[in-house]
């Protein structure tokens, strides 16, 4: 990962700055350490955490209770991500995106939010769960193909070969979990008549997919049906 630094983005960038950073909530925890990092060296120009209420979320507020009951209820993950950012880092962004419930309006409601601003916006850095960063890439790219996209997981991880985490950041979620929105994602990222590319529902943007990440999602969803995350209906919407 570059580091979140000017100097760093200078370089590999060939800009100190970004437009607009955004953490969306479909991240762990950790993400909201991540976005401090990024707003104590002033890497954008802006600062926004998007979410409402998804697939992911019921978890992530499970999580955020048992490591800080201090946080007040709430009914969004970007509120949530607010409150853990103010407590822990006496940090706040600029805005919030309350509303949305899957990628597609993530997307759709924080090019909204930006429009309504009126801030400029060339170039985004992107800040999601490792699992859904390339879905949420291909779904800018598509939505709004002139704006540079930068990646930036919130974290990564890895996994040995007898399935456990080698080491896990704050509000990592269960190994299985982990692998539901892995395995969840590949069949959502294909380009075909049932994936969300542009050969199938025009969610996202074209992603070429290894043939090894094909063999992998293969033989892991052989051994557990159940990791292959299937849309939830309740979280749907006119992008997804």
């Amino acid at each position: 990962m570059v580091e979140l630094t000017p100097s760093a983005f200078q370089k590999t960038l060939g800009y100190s700055q970004v437009d607009v950073c955004a953490l969306f909530g479909g991240s762990i925890i950790a993400g909201v350490d991540v976005l401090a990092d990024a707003i104590t060296h002033q890497v954008a120009k802006h600062y926004v955490i998007v979410g409402g209420y998804g697939h992911t979320t019921e978890k992530l507020f499970a999580q955020v209770a048992q490591l800080y009951p201090e946080v007040t209820p709430v009914e969004s993950e970007s509120e949530l991500f607010s409150q853990v950012l103010q407590l822990k880092y006496g940090l706040t962004v600029d805005a919030l995106e309350t509303k949305s419930t899957n990628c597609g309006n993530n997307i759709s409601n924080l090019l909204a939010l930006v429009a309504d601003r009126g801030w400029p916006c060339e170039s985004v850095l992107l800040m999601q769960d490792a699992t859904m960063q390339l879905r949420m890439h291909a779904t800018l790219s598509q939505a709004a193909p002139d704006i540079q996209v930068v990646d930036y997981a919130t974290y990564q991880v890895k996994v040995s070969e007898d399935l456990q985490f080698l080491a896990s950041p704050e509000g990592m979620w269960s190994l299985h979990h982990y692998l539901t929105l892995l395995c969840g994602e590949l069949p959502r990222l294909r380009d075909d008549a049932q994936g969300y590319g542009p050969k199938g529902k025009g969610y996202l943007a074209h992603v070429d997919i290894p043939e090894q990440v094909e063999q992998a999602w293969q033989a892991l969803v052989a051994q557990d049906s159940t990791l292959n995350r299937q849309a939830n209906p309740q979280f749907k919407s006119a992008i997804k």
